[in-house]
C-alpha cells in the first residue's frame, strides 16, 4: 500500500558518485553507440567539431540549471523553477514536455537494446527484447532509490571502462601499426577533407548531434534525493560534461582514424564500433563490445525510467498533475508516477513492431522536445537570476557569463529548430512540425485543468 508524498518525501539516498553516473548513464547510450553513424555519414570527420560545439552549449545550459538547483534542491527540476519564477503555465509546459522527452529517450534506449540483442541472436525480433528489458527495469525502479543508484552506478562503470578501453586500444593500434593499412590519422582529412560534404553538412547534422547530450539534465531530477546537494550538484555538473566530451570526441576520433569515414553506414542493427572490430577480424572483441553496448543502452533506459517517475511526482507536488501521482510505496519510490510513465514508454514495443527504422524516428522527436526544454531552462534562468539579484545578490553556484550565455544558447537552440524545419522531407522535418501541435495539446490541457480548479473552488 502506498502513502501520500505529503506524509513522507523522497529519500536522499543518492551520493555524488551516483548522480555523476546517472547523468553519464543518461547521456552515454544510443547517442554514442548508434547516433554517431548517421552524423558521420552526413558530415564526415567534421562531426568532431560538431560534438565539441554542442557539448559547450550543453555545459552552459547545465550551469544555468545547476545554479537554480543548488539554491533550491527540490523534486521536479526546472519545472519547479519555471512554475515559481515564470508562471504556472511555464511550469506546466516545461514539466510535461520534459517528461515526454525522457519517455521518448527511454523508447530510443530500449530500441538500442533490442538492436544489440539482434546482432547476437538475429532471429529474435527487436520488439521481443524490448518487452523483456522494459519489465525488468521498471521493477528495479519501483524499489528503493539506493538500489536504483547502485544498479546505475555499476551499469555506468561498465560502459565507462569500455569506452576508455576503446580509446586506448585504438591509440595502441595506430601507434603499433597493427590496425591495418587503412588505419591512419590522415583519415581525418584524406577522404574529401575535414568537411567532405561542406560546412553545411555539419550544420544539418547538428540536429542528431544534439540528441547525444539529452541526458545531462538528469542531474536536475536527482536534486530531491541527493545527499548534500549544495556540494554534490556543482561537483557532478563540472565533472560529467568533461568526461562526456572526452568519451564522445575520443571514441569518435579513434573510429575515424582506424577506418575511413566512408566505410561507416548510416543505419543498421550493428553499432559502428562493433562493425569496426568485425572488420578487423576481432570477433571476440566485437561480440564483447556489443554486450557492453547493450548494457550502455540498458543503463541509459534505467536512468530515464527513474527520472520520468520523479518528474511526474514533482509536477503533482506543484499542482500541475493529479494528486494520486504523489503516492509513494514503502521503498519511498513514487509508484504511480513510475507506472504511468512506464505505460507510455510501453508504446515503444509497438513502434518497433511497426517501424523498420524506429530509432531515427524517436531520435528526431527527442531533439525537438530537447530543444524546447533547453529554451525553457534558459528563459527560466533569466527570470530566476533577476529575482536573485534583487533579493539575495550572489548565489552559491553562479552560471557562466550571465546573461550573455543565455542569449547565446537561445540563438543556438532556435537555429537548431530552423535547421530541422528546412531539412529534406523525412522524420527530422516531421518532428519539428509536430511540436506546435504538442504545445497546443499542453495549452488546452492546462486550460482544462485551470477550469476544473476554478469549479472546485466554487
Amino acid at each position: 500500500m502506498g502513502v501520500s508524498g505529503d506524509e513522507v518525501g523522497l529519500k536522499r539516498g543518492l551520493k555524488n558518485r551516483h548522480i555523476q553516473l546517472i547523468a553519464l548513464g543518461g547521456a552515454v547510450g544510443a547517442g554514442l553507440f548508434y547516433g554517431i553513424a548517421p552524423t558521420i555519414h552526413q558530415a564526415g570527420p567534421s562531426v568532431l567539431l560538431g560534438y565539441t560545439i554542442a557539448g559547450c552549449i550543453a555545459y552552459l545550459i547545465m550551469r544555468q540549471l545547476s545554479e537554480m538547483i543548488v539554491e533550491e534542491p527540490v523534486a521536479g527540476s526546472f519545472s519547479f523553477f519555471a512554475n515559481k519564477y515564470w508562471s504556472r503555465f511555464g511550469g506546466f509546459l516545461s514539466g510535461w514536455n520534459y517528461w515526454m522527452m525522457l519517455t521518448l529517450v527511454g523508447m530510443s534506449q530500449l530500441t538500442a537494446c533490442g538492436k544489440a540483442v539482434r546482432v547476437l541472436w538475429p532471429d529474435i525480433d527487436i520488439w521481443v527484447s524490448v518487452l523483456v528489458i522494459f519489465v525488468v527495469i521498471n521493477v528495479i525502479n519501483l524499489s528503493a532509490v539506493k538500489l536504483y543508484g547502485e544498479t546505475e552506478f555499476w551499469f555506468a562503470i561498465i560502459k565507462v571502462m569500455t569506452i576508455v578501453g576503446i580509446i586506448f586500444w585504438g591509440i595502441y593500434l595506430l601507434i603499433s601499426g597493427t590496425g591495418g593499412e587503412q588505419a591512419t590519422v590522415k583519415n581525418l582529412w584524406q577522404h574529401g577533407g575535414f568537411f567532405p560534404n561542406g560546412v553545411e553538412s555539419l550544420v544539418m547534422a547538428m540536429t542528431i548531434i544534439m540528441f547525444s547530450f539529452g541526458g545531462l539534465d538528469l542531474i536536475g531530477i536527482t536534486a530531491a534525493e541527493v545527499e548534500n546537494p549544495q556540494k554534490n550538484i556543482p561537483r557532478a555538473t563540472n565533472q560529467v560534461l568533461v568526461r562526456i566530451l572526452i568519451f564522445y570526441i575520443g571514441s569518435i576520433a579513434v573510429l575515424l582514424t582506424l577506418f575511413p569515414w566512408t566505410t561507416i553506414e548510416a543505419s543498421g542493427d550493428e553499432s559502428p564500433f562493433v562493425k569496426m572490430f568485425f572488420m578487423m577480424d576481432s570477433h571476440i572483441i566485437a561480440v564483447t563490445l556489443n554486450f557492453v553496448i547493450f548494457t550502455a543502452a540498458l543503463s541509459a533506459y534505467n536512468s530515464d525510467a527513474y527520472c520520468t517517475g520523479r518528474m511526474l511526482y514533482g509536477l503533482s507536488k506543484q499542482g500541475n498533475a493529479p494528486r494520486f501521482l504523489q503516492v509513494l510505496n514503502h521503498h519511498g519510490s513514487p509508484q504511480n508516477a513510475v507506472i504511468i510513465s512506464a505505460g507510455l514508454t510501453a508504446l515503444c514495443i509497438g513502434i518497433n513492431y511497426i517501424l523498420q527504422d524506429a530509432l531515427l524516428f524517436l531520435m528526431s522527436l527527442i531533439v525537438a522536445t530537447l530543444v524546447l526544454n533547453w529554451i525553457l531552462i534558459t528563459i527560466t534562468h533569466l527570470k530566476f537570476k533577476k529575482v536573485m539579484i534583487k533579493n539575495k545578490g550572489k548565489t552559491r553556484f553562479p552560471a557562466l557569463f550571465y546573461p550573455f550565455s543565455n542569449y547565446l544558447t537561445l540563438a543556438f537552440l532556435v537555429g537548431i529548430l530552423v535547421i530541422m524545419a528546412i531539412s529534406p522531407p523525412g522524420v527530422i522535418r516531421t518532428a519539428v512540425f509536430i511540436m506546435p501541435g504538442w504545445v497546443l495539446v499542453l495549452l488546452i490541457s492546462y486550460m482544462l485543468m485551470m477550469r476544473a480548479e476554478a469549479k472546485n473552488k466554487k
